[in-house]
């Protein structure tokens, strides 16, 4: 298997496709961004890598896009305890099923909505060479 195809770019962090975002936003209605840049935020309040977002609370509806590099782990870990202590946390992630991260923290935990086809994240040239996820984790699931 070809792996360097998949794990190609030398960014980790992409913008949110704004039409996901906002039909997301239109269910959920979220009140925090706790993974942004200040140029690609999706939420009037937001956590950037200065503000550190793994070491803050979290609060009300959240929206996570992570970096999809190896911290993935990291944000998925922490919107799990977040809802544990009452936040909802909505992720956009890579779908990668075989993953620890995706068995210790969501698989049985959060409502997992696979995404048809491929994500053209903002700014990209081309899809994503991943399919996509989005997992959601309420106080009542886990």
């Amino acid at each position: 298997m070809n792996t360097d195809l998949m794990f190609s770019s030398d960014k980790s962090e992409w913008e949110t496709p704004q039409w996901l975002f906002d039909q997301l936003d239109q269910e959920f209605g979220f009140t925090l961004d706790v993974c942004a840049l200040p140029e690609n935020a999706k939420c009037e309040a937001f956590f950037t890598p200065e503000d550190d977002g793994l070491s803050q609370d979290w609060h009300g509806v959240c929206w996570m896009n992570p970096p999809y590099g190896r911290e993935v782990l990291w944000w998925v870990r922490k919107a799990y305890e977040e809802s544990c202590k009452g936040a909802t946390v909505v992720c956009l992630l890579p779908a990668r099923t075989d993953t620890l991260w995706f068995h210790d923290y969501i698989y049985g935990k959060a409502e997992i909505r696979f995404l048809k086809g491929r994500l053209k994240f903002v700014g990209a040239k081309n899809s994503a060479p991943f399919p996509s996820m989005v997992v959601i984790f309420k106080r009542s699931d886990g």
